[in-house]
């Protein structure tokens, strides 16, 4: 039998670059981008922005205008589209068709752009729909939370929801370059200050113990929105996620995701609580379920459980939603394992931890090790709220 063979590589490359007040007229940052990656052809730029980050500034797309108005390196499209934030933005398809066809009426090629400033839902959504038109435009992303600041804004993944499981349609597209501009941070809610937090605690876990040491330092600062502390975070969680990715499997073509710990059960509380749970939230709680399994399954020391759903607690979290508790095989959280294999492919596989900053992957999660892991975390919450009040 013959045949032929093809191999070849494709070499991806984008800065993540952190600032203050981009669009400030004085602030070169987003068109020395533009002059460092120049071009004989017209390049047009076409805005997309997360409604609630347009209502908390409302300066913001006259600011846009005048910032493009300066410059001759690409052509603004003047409609800036203003759609739905949050989750609700990957569960309604009519959005995704509205970006296609924007791109079709406005003539958005191989060559443009389309930037979206918002949380990650809105740069998932908008991500998703550049990598697919023409079989992919470039995308620029301006994240708006902490938490697509520190992972979901800064990696390779797009998607929405569908069928009522969470990124069941996506492509791996890597962004142009990603701006994080620090000034959208403060007009964040706390819970969504608070929300991203996570994302830094479970790659800590999984990577850096030193780091998992700093956020124990400095949780109080954090609570308090200090912005350099908040700052630092944001880097040093961008920078391992991002050596992750570059180190291991970014298209994700294993079965292995240790960037999901604690995510199985997350996403599972996101879609049972209707999306009201925001998906930092449900990590915080997938990690403290996770680590107690961890403990019971006699990988973890109990010192070190303790120490990580203190740091929790500290932050803020309420890890005891009902919708974690697991009663029997019946429990809905449960099915959160069948949908994450599904999700992966192949086998199951889970992160757990044997120490803080050491993951190791197991391929079984024993159910009545779930019912005492899911009661050890609501007991702890009910104990601590207890000694506080």
């Amino acid at each position: 039998m013959s045949f032929l063979e093809q191999s070849f590589s494709v070499k991806f490359e984008y800065k993540i670059h952190f600032t203050k007040s981009l669009f400030d007229i004085d602030n070169p940052t987003l068109i020395d981008f533009f002059k460092g990656n120049p071009t004989d052809v017209l390049r047009k730029i076409f805005f997309v922005l997360d409604q609630g980050v347009a209502d908390a500034h409302p300066d913001l797309v006259p600011r846009i205008k005048a910032y493009f108005k300066q410059q001759q390196e690409v052509q603004l499209i003047q409609e800036i589209l203003v759609i739905p934030g949050g989750e609700a933005s990957k569960n309604d398809t009519s959005l995704f068709d509205r970006l296609v066809e924007a791109v079709d009426h406005y003539g958005i090629d191989r060559h443009s752009y389309i930037a979206a400033i918002g949380g990650g839902a809105v740069l998932d959504l908008v991500g998703y729909a550049a990598a697919v038109s023409h079989r992919g435009i470039k995308h620029i992303r301006i994240p708006t939370t902490v938490l697509s600041q520190n992972d979901s804004g800064i990696g390779v993944k797009n998607g929405i929801n569908y069928k009522g499981k969470k990124n069941f349609l996506g492509t791996f597209a890597p962004p142009s370059a990603v701006f994080n501009d620090d000034q959208f941070l403060l007009t964040l809610t706390d819970r969504d200050w608070r929300s991203g937090i996570s994302e830094a605690v479970k790659v800590a876990l999984i990577k850096d113990p030193t780091f998992f040491y700093w956020i124990e330092e400095h949780a109080t600062k954090l609570v308090a929105r200090d912005l350099d502390t908040m700052n630092y975070l944001i880097v040093r969680c961008a920078e391992l996620h991002l050596n992750h990715i570059a180190s291991a499997d970014p298209f994700e073509m294993g079965s292995a995701r240790p960037l999901d710990f604690g995510h199985w059960s997350a996403h599972k509380l996101e879609q049972l609580s209707n999306f009201h749970v925001l998906h930092g939230e449900a990590v915080a709680m997938g990690i403290a379920l996770d680590s107690a399994y961890s403990f019971l399954s006699g990988l973890l020391t109990e010192d070190k459980l303790l120490r990580i759903l203190h740091v929790l607690h500290h932050l803020s979290f309420d890890i005891s939603n009902p919708l974690i508790q697991i009663n029997d095989q019946e429990s809905p959280i449960l099915r959160g394992l069948t949908e994450f294999q599904e999700h992966l492919g192949g086998k199951l596989t889970i992160t757990l931890l044997t120490d803080l900053g050491t993951g190791k992957e197991v391929h079984h999660m024993d159910h009545q090790l779930l019912i005492a892991a899911s009661n050890y975390v609501l007991n702890f919450t009910s104990v601590t709220a207890g000694l506080n009040h």
